[in-house]
C-alpha cells in the first residue's frame, strides 16, 4: 500500500466498497502505515477495511525454532528440482543458523540454505559451507551479533545497557533462548561478566 497514492487508495476502497464487497484481501505493511495514517497519506476508511483481523508474524529471531525445520523443507525442494540427494545439515550448521539474527527472515534464511545447498561438496552441510551476508550497513553503536571477535563485548554492552538479559536480547534483537546459548558460547556469567 505504500506505493499507492491517495487516489489509487481511494479506487481500491470503491471496488472493495462497492464493487466487491465480499472479497477479502491479504495484504502486509510495515510499520510505517501507522505514521502514514498520521501524516494523512494513508486513508483511513481503506486501513480500517483492510485491518478486519491482524496476523502478527514474529521475526525469525524470535522462532528460533522454526528455523530446522524451514531449512529442512528448502533443502528438500532444492534436492527435488535439482535431483540431487537431499541435504542435510550437521549439528554446528543448524546450531549457527539458530544464533544468527536473520535481518532478512525467511527470505534471508532461504538463500543461505540454498547457498550452502549448492557449494557443499557432500550431502552434510557444515558451518564451512553457510554464507552470512555481512554487506548491510550497521551503526557504529549496533549490537546486532554478527562479526565474533566483537560477539562477546556487544554480548557484555546489551547486557549493561538493558540491565537484564531480557532486555539484553532485544537490544541484541535475538531471542532470549539464542542469547543463552551465546552467553555460553562465549563464557559469560549471570551478572555479564566474562566467566574464567
Amino acid at each position: 500500500m505504500h506505493l499507492l497514492n491517495f487516489e489509487k487508495q481511494s479506487v481500491l476502497l470503491h471496488i472493495l466498497e462497492n464493487e466487491h464487497p465480499d472479497v477479502r484481501v491479504l495484504c502486509t505493511a510495515e510499520p510505517e502505515l501507522l505514521e502514514m495514517l498520521g501524516a494523512k497519506t494513508f486513508r483511513p476508511n481503506l486501513f480500517y477495511i483492510l485491518r478486519q483481523v491482524d496476523i502478527v508474524v514474529p521475526p525469525l529471531r524470535e522462532v528460533t525454532e522454526d528455523i530446522a525445520p524451514l531449512a529442512a523443507y528448502f533443502l528438500t525442494r532444492y534436492a527435488e528440482k535439482t535431483g540431487n540427494p537431499v541435504k542435510r545439515l550437521d549439528a554446528s550448521a543448524a546450531k549457527a543458523l539458530r544464533i544468527y539474527p536473520f535481518p532478512g527472515n525467511v527470505r534471508e534464511l532461504k538463500d543461505v540454505v540454498l547457498f550452502a545447498a549448492f557449494h557443499s561438496k557432500t550431502v552434510v552441510i557444515t558451518t564451512a559451507d553457510l554464507n552470512f551476508s555481512q554487506s548491510e550497513p550497521e551503526p557504529a553503536d549496533s549490537l546486532l551479533l554478527r562479526k565474533p571477535q566483537q560477539d562477546k563485548q556487544k554480548i557484555i554492552e546489551a547486557y549493561r545497557r538493558g540491565g537484564s538479559w531480557t532486555a539484553a536480547a532485544k537490544l541484541l534483537g535475538i531471542s532470549e533462548r539464542a542469547l543463552l546459548e551465546q552467553r555460553k558460547k562465549y563464557g559469560i556469567g549471570r551478572n555479564g561478566e566474562p566467566e574464567a
